[in-house]
């Protein structure tokens, strides 16, 4: 019976994890293309011109030239917003354009007028903000205006800037992990009505104990993308982030205290004895460390 259970948790861990791969995959699968042409006052394409590619995120840029025909492609860049720059004999210009996830975008620059700069898309001064403590609440990234940085900080601070994008990255993680956590915790809860009883082998005790397992374990996982999440100095924590890692102080103790008083329990019951001693407090301290991971996961999951 046993080996049954474990059979079905290990099933239904692959499930979960193959779920997972498949949604990384398809978070690679979200480039987009950029391409253009250059030409001068006159239309005339114009032939090697350099362009150069920026992230106004990252900072990261990408140089290329146009071919003959005075175009250039640039394929496999993530989401978000770009400075496009080209300059010749002939003159030189900027555009900004938004990027979405698989997009395929077209800028042309005439380089006729230098320091012109044109707007392609979306510009990001019309954007919803953005809480990086809550990054499921927008579907572009924060940035570090959102966390009250001037300009100047940062037009020079793109490394801190990436680690703020790790950060949402690793975030956005662990609330998914939160919610598919859920899952077997609340399987465990239902599962403990019928799991008491003397006998060691009833299949209802197996799958209690291994639902159980299963949920320590995608919890350490949630764990540990919340905290390797690198922090921000000199950022304060705002709406109901404050309350969801308050909540953390109860469910986190309270999931390693409930396995040690579970297993105190199931081998008084299977030694024919009634539960008693530190080991009666499994059932309160399982209810409130549910409790405590559920309110947790609502409070940044759902908008009140």
């Amino acid at each position: 019976m046993k080996e049954k259970a474990a059979k079905t948790v290990f099933s239904a861990a692959l499930v979960l994890f193959s779920a997972l791969a498949f949604g990384s995959l398809q978070a690679q699968e979200t480039s987009a293309t950029l391409s253009g042409t250059i030409t001068d006052h006159t239309g005339r394409a114009l032939p090697k011109v350099k362009v150069t590619i920026k992230n106004a995120t990252t900072g990261q840029s990408t140089e290329i030239q146009t071919d003959s025909d005075g175009v250039f492609t640039v394929s496999g860049l993530g989401p978000g917003d770009y400075e496009i720059s080209a300059s010749a004999a002939e003159g030189a210009n900027v555009a900004h354009t938004a990027l979405a996830a698989e997009a395929n975008q077209k800028v042309d620059l005439v380089l006729s007028t230098p320091g012109t700069e044109v707007q392609v898309g979306t510009p990001p001064a019309a954007r919803p903000d953005n809480l990086p403590n809550a990054p499921s609440a927008s579907k572009t990234e924060p940035s570090l205006d959102d966390l009250g940085f001037s300009k100047a900080d940062t037009q020079s601070n793109s490394a801190q800037q990436a680690l703020l994008d790790k950060r949402t990255h690793m975030l956005k993680i662990h609330q998914r992990m939160g919610l598919i956590t859920a899952v077997p915790l609340l399987a465990t809860v239902i599962s403990s009505v019928n799991a008491g009883g003397r006998s060691t082998s009833t299949s209802s005790r197996d799958l209690h104990v291994a639902l159980g397992a299963l949920t320590g374990d995608l919890y350490g996982i949630t764990a540990y993308y919340a905290i390797r999440a690198p922090r921000i100095d000199h950022t304060k924590k705002r709406g109901p982030i404050r309350f969801h890692e308050a909540m953390a102080w109860i469910h986190g103790p309270g999931m390693i205290m409930t396995p040690i008083l579970g297993a105190m329990a199931f081998d008084q019951k299977s030694n024919g004895e009634k539960v008693h001693g530190i080991a009666q407090a499994h059932g309160p301290v399982a209810i409130i460390t549910a409790g405590a991971f559920g309110a947790a996961l609502l409070s940044v999951s759902v908008k009140f």
